[in-house]
């Protein structure tokens, strides 16, 4: 199964919790508590992310952590990056020889591109779409969904 890891998981849901207060600025812990999470888990995502350029940090007294860019401009593709480093479906759909098989391969240019296929996904929803319920978000985006049945709270 394909899947994101669950810090990565995590981040998304602590950039949700910075991009519904865009100017508030929130420490790990004020974090954590809104996302409920742990506030060493928030600590531990908040530094790729802010290498990433998706959070700024600020620090003294009243600082913390707030969106470094509008929401409108992350992407989830940005999100698994900055967590899990570039997006690959298969070891050779970002790198070539390092695989033994790679010359005789014939699945190799159809990884790639359900690769680009996924990336381009993932490119397309912005941190704000996260925000909408899926119902306001199926109404505004006119893109043919995908029926899921969410797990109760």
């Amino acid at each position: 199964m394909l899947r994101v890891t669950k810090l990565t998981d995590y981040a998304s849901v602590v950039l949700t919790v910075l991009a519904s207060d865009p100017d508030a600025v929130l420490s790990a812990s004020g974090l954590a508590e809104r996302a409920g999470l742990e506030t060493p888990t928030v600590a531990k995502l908040l530094k790729p992310l802010a290498q990433a350029g998706l959070v700024e940090a600020f620090r003294g007294v009243n600082g913390g952590y707030r969106l470094a860019r509008d929401a409108t401009d992350i992407s989830l593709v940005e999100i698994v990056e900055a967590m899990e480093g570039p997006l690959g479906m298969t070891e050779c759909s970002l790198h070539t020889g390092h695989c033994g098989i790679e010359q005789s391969c014939g699945a190799r240019a159809n990884w790639r591109r359900i690769n680009d296929v996924v990336a381009d996904a993932l490119a397309s929803v912005s941190l704000a779409d996260m925000l909408a319920t899926p119902a306001q978000a199926s109404a505004t985006s006119g893109k043919r969904t995908i029926p899921a049945t969410l797990a109760a709270a």
